[in-house]
C-alpha cells in the first residue's frame, strides 16, 4: 500500500460523553486544504451521551419508522420501513470518555457493521466498553471481534435472537443521481432518516486516523487531506499518533451528523450501499469550529465493506495489498499536454512493483479498473484490493502506454 504524508491535526481540548459525528454544537476538527474539512462522522464532541447500562434509558422509547398510510408511501418509506429493523445504535465507553455511532447488522449470529472509530472513541481505547441497542429498544452488551484501521471498518457482535439481517446492495452498480438514503442516531435521535441523492462515485478522501498505522513517508498531497479530532481532545497539538488512511468513497448530500456513523446509506429498494463515515463541514479553521450537514457526506461503497467485514469475522482482521512504491502528483508536461496520474518517485526492492516490472519515473494512471488521477487516488486503490491481489495497473512509460499485472504484497496491520 502506499503511505501518505500528511500536515499535523489539531485538537481541542474537551471532555465528557460524546456523539459520533461531525458537531453542530461543540466539536473538533481541523479544516485542511481549500475544500474545508471533513471529519469522520463520529468525532467531536456534542451531546451527552448516555452512560453505558445493561438496560435501556428509561426515559427512551423505540423509534421505528412509521407509515400511517401504506398508499400514499414514498419509496424512501418504503426502504427506511425495511432497513430500519437491521440498523442499531452503538454505544463505547471508557474511563470518563464515551460516544454513540450507528451500525449494521450483517447476520443472524449477531455480527454488526460499524466504523473503527465508533468502537476504538477515534482511537483512543483499545478495549472500550460496548452496547448495542436495537430498533425494537433491546439493549446488548457487544464485544469487538475485530478493526480495520485502514478502511475504518469494524465489526461488533452481540448474543440476540431474532436479528433482521439487512439486505445487502451492490455498490458497483450505484449512478451519480440515485436516491440515497441514510439511517442513523443523530444527535442520539435513534432512528433518524434523510434522503438525497448519490452526489459522486469513487470519491477520495484522506483523514487523519489515530487507530491507523503510523505508515509516514512516500506519497505527495493532492490538498484534499482532512482531519477529525478524538472525541476528548486527548490529541496534542502535534497531532502525534496519527496517520493519514486514504479511502475510496460515494459522496452524497443526504444528511449526516453526528451519530450516523457506521449507519447504513441505501437505494430506493432498502438494500445497503455504503456505510456512513466522514462529512464535510464549511469554514472550520480550528478544533473549536465546526459545521453540521452541509450536504457533502460520505460513505465507504458496501462492496468493500463487505469483503472487509468477512475477512474481519473469519480471522479479527482484513488484509490490504501494498505496491512497494513512493509516488508523488505528477506535474505538468511539455507544451500543451497535460498529464494526470501518479508518479513513482521511488521503488522499494523485493516489492510487488518491482516484481512487475514498475520504474522510477513511471505515471500510474489506473489500477484494477480505477481511474488514477493523483498519489491519494492510487493510495485506495491499492489499500481496497486484499493482499495477494493480481490487478491490472495503467502506466505511461516515455509517453506510451503500457499494461502491467502486478501481484500487491500485504500492507502492515494496526
Amino acid at each position: 500500500m502506499f503511505e501518505s504524508d500528511g500536515d499535523p491535526a489539531a485538537s481541542g481540548p474537551g471532555r465528557g460523553r460524546k456523539t459520533f459525528g461531525v458537531p453542530v454544537l461543540v466539536g473538533a476538527v481541523l479544516t485542511a486544504g481549500l475544500l474545508g474539512g471533513v471529519t469522520a462522522a463520529g468525532a467531536g464532541g456534542l451531546l451527552e451521551a448516555p452512560s453505558v447500562s445493561t438496560a435501556a434509558p428509561a426515559a427512551s422509547v423505540p423509534e421505528q419508522v412509521v407509515v400511517n398510510s401504506a398508499d400514499n408511501a414514498m419509496d424512501v418509506s418504503a426502504a427506511a420501513k425495511k432497513a430500519s429493523p437491521s440498523v442499531v445504535t452503538i454505544s463505547a465507553a471508557s474511563g470518563n470518555v464515551g460516544g454513540t455511532g450507528s451500525g449494521i447488522i450483517l447476520d443472524s449470529q449477531g455480527h454488526i457493521l460499524t466504523n473503527t472509530h465508533v468502537v476504538t472513541l477515534d482511537g483512543q481505547a483499545a478495549t472500550a466498553t460496548i452496547e448495542v441497542r436495537t430498533n425494537d429498544g433491546k439493549v446488548y452488551q457487544g464485544t469487538v471481534v475485530g478493526t480495520d484501521p485502514l478502511s475504518d471498518l469494524a465489526v461488533v457482535k452481540i448474543d440476540a435472537a431474532d436479528l433482521v439481517p439487512a439486505a445487502l446492495g451492490d455498490s458497483s452498480k450505484v449512478n451519480v443521481g440515485d436516491t440515497a438514503i441514510a439511517i442513523g442516531a443523530p444527535l442520539g435521535l435513534q432512528g433518524t432518516v434523510t434522503d438525497g441523492i448519490v452526489s459522486a462515485l469513487s470519491r477520495t478522501i484522506s483523514i487523519a486516523s489515530s487507530a491507523a498505522p503510523d505508515t509516514s513517508g512516500s506519497t505527495g498531497s493532492n490538498g484534499r487531506r482532512f482531519r477529525y479530532a478524538p472525541p476528548n481532545g486527548s490529541q496534542n497539538s502535534s497531532g502525534a499518533g496519527q496517520a493519514d488512511i486514504s479511502i475510496n468513497v460515494l459522496q452524497t448530500d443526504a444528511a449526516i451528523n453526528p451519530g450516523n456513523s457506521g449507519g447504513p446509506l441505501l437505494n430506493v429498494s432498502g438494500e445497503v450501499i455504503g456505510v456512513n463515515v466522514a462529512i464535510a463541514s464549511a469554514g472550520a479553521t480550528t478544533a473549536d469550529t465546526q459545521s453540521g450537514s452541509i450536504g457533502v457526506g460520505f460513505s465507504i461503497p458496501i462492496n468493500n465493506a463487505q469483503r472487509i467485514s468477512r475477512e474481519i469475522i473469519a480471522t479479527g482482521s482484513a488484509t490490504h495489498g501494498q505496491l512497494g512504491a513512493s509516488v508523488a502528483p505528477q506535474a505538468a508536461g511539455t507544451g500543451s499536454q497535460f498529464t494526470v496520474g501518479a508518479q513513482v518517485s521511488g521503488v522499494t526492492a523485493g516489492s510487488a512493483a518491482e516484481k512487475a516490472g514498475i520504474r522510477k519515473g513511471d505515471v500510474i494512471t489506473g489500477i484494477g479498473g480505477r481511474t488514477v488521477q493523483d498519489a491519494e487516488e492510487l493510495t485506495s486503490a491499492v489499500s481496497e484490493q486484499p493482499a495477494g491481489a493480481t490487478v491490472k495497473v495503467t502506466l505511461l512509460r516515455g509517453g506510451k502506454e503500457q499494461k502491467l499485472d502486478v501481484t500487491l504484497g500485504t500492507a502492515p496491520k494496526a
